[in-house]
């Protein structure tokens, strides 16, 4: 696994550098603000790792609003972030986190510490406080993962860490190039 991981990775980063170098002007044109975000993601036992994606938010987002996921017609994200997002191109600087092997291609998706969550009733938790969620740090966490792939991006926490769980008992060769 490891071994996949670390060569699509430097594959990925050589081949998409010229993409990346569009993007990051494209951004930069949009409004001046920084190209990257930075952001403190839970690893593999527990263990705090930085993770960085291309800014698809208006700059300082987490300090003005707090960390919390984007939702449908969300204010925060820029014009190009919204074009970013669609594609999936604001993870393409996490292949490095994927190269110094915090991350793999395929494994349950690395949430961000202390980001907070509606309980639906009106009270916010961290997704650390949510049944499930420390099982899933037996593993690497992943580019893409079993939850990202089959269930809507809105779906509750509790069942994307199910299908994380799944992913981490039946995880093989295999399914992982399926995914």
């Amino acid at each position: 696994k490891r071994l996949l991981d670390l060569t699509l990775a430097v594959l990925g980063l050589l081949l998409s550098a010229p993409l990346c170098l569009l993007v990051a002007l494209a951004i930069k044109l949009e409004d001046g603000g920084p190209v990257l975000y930075s952001q403190w993601r839970w690893g593999r036992g527990g263990r705090k790792f930085l993770v960085r994606k291309f800014r698809t938010m208006v700059p300082d987002s987490d300090r003005r609003y707090g960390v919390r996921q984007a939702s449908a017609g969300d204010r925060r994200v820029t014009r190009v972030g919204r074009l970013l997002r669609a594609c999936g191109m604001d993870e393409l600087p996490q292949l490095v986190n994927i190269v110094r092997g915090e991350m793999s291609l395929v494994g349950p998706r690395a949430l961000a510490v202390g980001e907070t969550i509606s309980d639906g009733n009106g009270r916010y938790r961290t997704y650390e406080n949510v049944p499930g969620y420390w099982e899933r740090l037996v593993v690497r966490p992943g580019l893409t993962s079993l939850a990202t792939v089959y269930l809507p991006k809105d779906a509750p926490p509790r069942a994307k860490f199910r299908y994380d769980l799944l992913y981490i008992r039946r995880r093989s060769f295999w399914l992982d190039l399926w995914l």
